[in-house]
Formats: C-alpha cells, sequence, structure tokens
C-alpha cells in the first residue's frame, strides 16, 4: 500500500462500504492516483489538493474569492462553484429520474457525471481546474511513472493502454473505488456514537436534532434526510434531489473569474431540457458541513448560521430576519427568482435564536470523529 504521511489513517479500516463489487487492490491504486500532482498539466495539482484529507476533503485553502471556488492548476483561474467535500460522496446514487419526474442523485452540483466514476473523469481535462489537454496526456503521464503499468495491467489487464479511452476509465474506477473506502465514509460522527449509545448529545444538541427531524417546526428533512425515519444508521443527510432555494449572486467571486452568464443549475445537464429545472441545484450531505465552509452551490456564505438565517426568512416576517448577518445588509436576490422551492422552504414557523443555534449545534454533532478538532480551529 501506498507509503504517504496520510497512511496511518488508512490502517485497520475496511474497504468495503458498497454492495457492489470491490477490490481493495483497485483502491490502492485510486488511493496512489488521487495524491499525485502529476497527473495536471503543471504538475502541482492533485485530486487531494482541492479535495484536502486533513480539510474533510474540501478545499479550505485561503485565496483571493474566500475559498467560495478552487484555485486551478494554472495558479490564476477561478470556476464559478464552491468545491464540495468528498465525504460519502460513495452514498449518491447514480443520476435518474424517478417516476414522478424528480432528478436525483449524479455528481457535480447539476448531476452531469452520472456516477461516481464518471465524475473522476472530469478534473484532470477541466482547463481551469488540473488542465490537461485530452485522455491521451493524461495517460502518457500515468505511463510515466514505471509504477503504475504493472498496477494497471495486473488490475485491468495486459492490453489495458493500448486503447487510451479504456486506460481513461480504469484510472476513474480505481479513483472510485478509493472514494468508497472506509476513509472517505467513517459514519463515527457524535451522531453515529449517539446512535450506538457512545456518546450523549447536550441539551442544546438534542433540541436541535429534535427540530432537525420534525415534520412540525422545520423543514429540514424534507430534503436533508434519505432514510424514512429520524434515527437510523449511516443517514447521509440528502436526498441528492435537486432544489432552487434562491441562492443569491456570488459577486466577489464573478468579479474575479469574470463569469457573466447565470448558473442554471440542473438545467445545463446535457440530459435534461425540462425549464422546471433551471436554477435547480443538488442537495448536498450535511455530513461534516461545519468545517466544509463556506456554503452554497457557488460559497456565498461563510457562516453555517448564516445558512440557517437564510432559510429562516422565508418563514419569517421580521425585519430583523431580512438581514444578512454577513453583510448587514437586506439578502440580495436570488440568481434564478423562477422554480424556488417555496413548497419545501416555507413549511414551518420562523425560528428565533435559540432554535436556530440549536440547530447549528447538532449540525456540528455530524462531523467525522477525525475532524472534530475542526471545529474549535478559528478557520472554520
Amino acid at each position: 500500500m501506498l507509503k504517504t504521511a496520510f497512511i496511518g489513517l488508512l490502517l485497520g479500516m475496511s474497504f468495503q462500504v458498497s454492495a457492489q463489487p470491490f477490490d481493495t487492490a483497485k483502491a490502492e491504486l485510486g488511493q496512489r492516483l488521487f495524491f499525485d500532482t502529476n497527473l495536471s498539466h503543471n504538475r502541482t495539482q492533485s485530486c487531494a489538493t482541492c479535495h484536502a484529507p486533513s480539510a474533510a476533503f474540501a478545499d479550505s485553502r485561503p485565496n483571493r474569492v474566500d475559498s467560495a471556488a478552487s484555485l486551478g492548476d494554472d495558479e490564476q483561474s477561478f470556476g464559478d462553484r464552491n468545491t464540495p467535500m468528498i465525504t460519502y460522496a460513495a452514498q449518491t446514487p447514480d443520476f435518474h429520474q424517478n417516476a414522478q419526474g424528480i432528478y436525483a442523485g449524479g455528481f457535480f452540483w447539476d448531476g452531469r457525471a452520472a456516477n461516481l466514476a464518471e465524475q473522476a473523469k472530469g478534473p484532470p481535462l477541466n482547463p481551469i481546474e488540473m488542465g490537461m489537454s485530452d485522455e491521451e496526456s493524461v495517460i502518457e503521464r500515468i505511463l510515466e511513472n514505471p509504477i503504475y503499468p504493472p498496477l494497471f495491467k495486473g488490475l485491468y489487464g495486459e492490453s489495458i493502454f493500448l486503447d487510451t479511452q479504456a486506460a481513461y476509465n480504469a484510472m476513474a474506477d480505481a479513483l472510485a473505488h478509493f472514494e468508497r473506502t472506509e476513509l472517505f465514509n467513517p459514519f463515527d460522527s457524535k451522531y453515529d456514537r449517539y446512535l450506538q449509545g457512545n456518546a450523549e448529545l447536550t441539551p442544546e444538541e438534542e433540541l436541535g436534532m429534535t427540530l432537525f427531524f420534525s415534520q412540525q417546526f422545520t423543514n429540514c428533512n424534507l430534503c436533508h434526510q434519505l432514510n424514512p425515519l429520524p434515527g437510523r444508521e449511516n443517514e447521509v443527510f440528502s436526498n441528492f434531489e435537486y432544489h432552487n432555494i434562491g441562492v443569491p449572486v456570488n459577486t466577489k467571486l464573478r468579479q474575479i473569474n469574470g463569469v457573466t452568464d447565470k448558473d442554471v443549475g440542473l438545467f445545463a445537464h446535457p440530459g435534461v431540457d425540462d425549464p422546471s429545472s433551471i436554477g435547480k441545484f443538488k442537495t448536498p450531505s450535511l455530513r461534516n458541513v461545519a468545517v466544509t465552509r463556506p456554503y452554497m452551490h457557488n460559497g456565498v456564505f461563510q457562516d453555517l448560521r448564516t445558512v440557517i438565517l437564510f432559510y429562516n426568512q422565508y418563514n419569517s416576517r421580521s425585519a430583523k430576519m431580512r438581514i444578512n448577518p454577513e453583510t448587514g445588509l437586506e439578502w440580495d436576490l436570488p440568481e434564478v427568482p423562477e422554480n424556488i422551492s417555496l413548497t419545501e422552504l416555507q413549511t414551518g414557523p420562523a425560528l428565533d435564536d435559540k432554535r436556530v443555534d440549536a440547530l447549528v449545534a447538532f449540525l456540528k454533532t455530524l462531523t467525522d470523529a477525525r475532524f472534530e478538532h475542526l471545529l474549535h480551529d478559528s478557520t472554520h
């Protein structure tokens, strides 16, 4: 297994977190690839650069856009969306449309990658991310490293490098295997330990949990609960459906990255042409949410409490609730004013400060054990 400073976190962990066929050796290959900076144009950026193990597999690097988007391999480009944390990404179902016509699952904020392996194919070829020109260039970089060819051939066949597409698919498959390991899916937060009888919640955390799962006082669980009943182990805190919640433009990010087009979210998916999908983005998991700021698909909010207050505005007529605490001004208008999920957003009473704080406290209990120290880190 790859010898890195990070290897200690892997020792003693099970690699099996999926009912699908799984190969430990492929996961070990995926681990090597995940940390390999040579797979970017300037040999400076790996998957782990923007999905740092020390930051719950999110990108916490300080930059000119307050970490709202990640800096590319060229050290000057910024995208227009926040880099999602990828802990528990393997729990996401493939992109699909259910019998009611609701889109769910998939990867990236707009679901354009159907599954985990398809997602892994994207960043190396994105000109504002890892910046490689084409798949062949990536495979050439892989072949430069004498460690890789025998591993690929042993796992994917002796002829794997005779077909560039097959070799690129193999790379993505190995990365997907690595993301399915327990390293990314430990389910060992305080909330999990509480369900197992190994931890006690504070009164504030317990109030927050009650509010979160309530069908009377909040609307959190309408979108951030996959299992039908609360208290289930391995809850991922997302139904992976798509919604427009009225997020405003991140003007600071746009001023720097130069983007002028409206972000239409799900409507940008090549397989979606329904106008009602304009402005909708995938509901993220809330696992590790307290240590993976900034928030929303464009990183427009820096504080978790701000996010809850943003939701709370939909259920309050108070002048105080119309103010964004990060700017001291009224909430900016939605970037996409149509298709806002008002049915889901306006289903509960306004929350007072005590209940807002309780929800924040509960969300902090969803932090994996090895990242709990970040809760007390002033940079998070």
